[in-house]
């Protein structure tokens, strides 16, 4: 695992242009906390991530619910809530609650409890509810592992793109989660699940660049810098532990934990291995839907799925019995 690698000096100069000096200067608080706090409290920060891509996300609803115009909070709720009464949701590291939202809008659920460590994502989801009408949802601003929440009280325990950013992920799920669900509760994840801190093995870093090199150079200009994005060369584990100590901490633990600890009920892998940081920073090229994006994202995704062959999948849809 190295600590430090080219791709970490031009991930840093991104984020520099990108985000400016104070940023990087929220990086060199010594609590690792705040610095957790500081990558996600950034609501009115524009990204050129993967999931910016509307033809990215129609592939995700695809490969989760068969249907490019199915999101995964409509597939769940047909497949596995529909008609049930009274249900309770806790949401854990909720952000501004998009999701949450939506599952509130069912009228299966009762009741849908946030939480998350960062206040003005709390406080922002708050104000989006009031503006919908939204009247069965709670914002808890706190840590999870100090938070005293209530036993067998919820039925569905939902991680969106949050469980792979806590460590313990063992003991979080197997001794806490299973003693906040009632019985015949789910857990539900919408994950990263691959190698800790990012650290792909070298074949996949090597299809990645052949990703990367399918691209014409007017679609790999990086964004906010106009340098073009050349290779992808990994990541260091020292700098992942500065800007954010959370970031992908066990992420490789979380499967072989669910599928232990939990009854399968639904479990649909969409891939990213490639995509993500194929992507990244190079995303805004690819969100119209032109002729040329669309062949050239055709490509990418066929890569990627001759890629997965035989291989786990970096990201995961799943909802978990106990």
């Amino acid at each position: 695992m190295p600590l430090l690698t080219r791709q970490d000096f031009i991930d840093v100069y991104q984020k520099l242009r990108q985000r400016g000096s104070g940023f990087l200067l929220s990086k060199l608080n010594p609590n690792g906390l705040e610095r957790t706090k500081s990558a996600f409290d950034e609501s009115s920060y524009d990204s050129s991530n993967w999931w910016i891509i509307p033809a990215v996300r129609r592939r995700w609803n695809i490969l989760i619910t068969g249907d490019p115009e199915e999101n995964y909070e409509s597939f769940a709720m047909r497949t596995v809530y529909a008609g049930r009464e009274g249900l309770r949701m806790l949401s854990i590291g909720s952000g501004v609650c998009s999701h949450e939202m939506i599952f509130a809008g069912y009228p299966e659920f009762a009741s849908v409890t946030c939480v998350d460590i960062v206040p003005t994502l709390l406080e922002k989801a708050k104000g989006l509810a009031a503006e919908k009408g939204i009247e069965n949802m709670e914002f808890v601003v706190g840590d999870i592992r100090s938070l005293d929440l209530l036993l067998a009280h919820y039925d569905v325990v939902l991680f969106h793109a949050s469980l792979h950013h806590i460590s313990d992920v063992e003991e979080l799920l197997t001794q806490k989660v299973k003693s906040w669900l009632r019985p015949g509760g789910t857990v539900m994840i919408n994950e990263y699940v691959g190698p800790d801190r990012l650290q792909y093995p070298r074949e996949q870093i090597s299809y990645i660049n052949k990703a990367i090199q399918l691209l014409p150079e007017s679609h790999r200009t990086l964004f906010r810098t106009g340098h073009l994005k050349q290779a992808y060369y990994g990541v260091g584990s020292l700098r992942m532990r500065i800007a954010d100590p959370s970031e992908c901490v066990e992420s490789s633990h979380i499967m072989p934990t669910l599928r232990r600890a939990f009854r399968p009920v639904v479990e649909r892998a969409y891939g990213g291995n490639l995509l993500m940081a194929t992507l990244k920073d190079i995303s805004h090229h690819f969100v119209a839907d032109t002729e040329v994006n669309r062949a050239l994202l055709e490509e990418l995704f066929a890569l990627e799925d001759a890629y997965l062959e035989g291989r786990e999948s970096d990201f995961v849809f799943g909802i978990y019995g106990v």
